[in-house]
């Protein structure tokens, strides 16, 4: 059995459990992170831990550069969803960039629907896909909107409420706090607007984060019914 039908295909024996020893890697690398949460842990426990995640990331390590290395062509794993998200989890280990981003490889465990040939599954997922590619530029123009808009509304903020409020609203970058609250409609409480002119403000953000919400599932909710009647025609046609 050659080693390109064990790491790219999971129809024969040989790359089933490939995929499974994966799986199960994931699903330890993740149970050892929650582990490594829990206070008050042993010396003992603490360097086993250690040792473990050394051990799982060269594994890791291993299996992206199989993947890679029979990928045709080479650089077509490398730039694909889970060649992404294999880089980003094992990157900060060589790197030494001081943060965990361990439980990211949680989102490779979609590979358990073709395992288990959950073929509507993969298929949804596919179509999901699909219908990102189709809004990609109106999702673009609105994250660019909703940054420039959580920008002014931190400013807006500021001018309003810096004076009644300097400890809560200090400067625009700590406005923002208020901004990200207000306009995804959570509203923790924490910072608030006491004048009359910060007040009204809000209320206009509030109103503008409703349609913040709403957008992207409208853009979601149009692209995927465009992609299933696309794939209405192709059945049909």
């Amino acid at each position: 059995m050659k080693l390109t039908d064990i790491v790219q295909k999971n129809d024969t024996l040989g790359g089933k459990l490939f995929d499974w020893a994966t799986i199960a890697l994931i699903l330890y690398s993740v149970l050892t992170l929650t582990i490594e949460t829990l206070p008050n842990l042993s010396p003992t426990a603490v360097q086993f831990l250690e040792v473990s995640e050394i051990v799982v990331t060269v594994l890791f390590t291993i299996e992206y550069s199989l993947r890679v290395a029979t990928s045709r062509p080479k650089l077509k794993y490398v730039f694909s969803f889970y060649g992404l998200i294999d880089l980003i989890a094992i990157a900060p280990f060589y790197l030494s960039l001081g943060f965990d981003v361990r439980s990211i490889r949680l989102v490779r465990l979609v590979r358990i629907f073709r395992l288990l040939k959950l073929n509507r599954y993969t298929k949804a997922i596919d179509r999901f896909g699909r219908a990102l590619m189709i809004a990609k530029e109106e999702i673009i123009l609105f994250v660019l909107a909703t940054i420039a808009m959580l920008y002014l509304s931190a400013v807006g903020i500021y001018y309003f409420e810096h004076a009644a409020q300097p400890e809560q609203f200090p400067s625009i970058p700590h406005s923002l706090w208020w901004a990200v609250a207000t306009l995804t409609t959570v509203g923790y409480g924490d910072v608030y607007p006491i004048t009359m002119g910060g007040k009204v403000f809000t209320f206009f953000m509030l109103m503008l984060g409703l349609g913040i919400v709403a957008v992207p599932a409208g853009l979601m909710a149009t692209a995927l019914t465009e992609v299933r009647k696309q794939e209405s025609r192709e059945k049909s046609g």
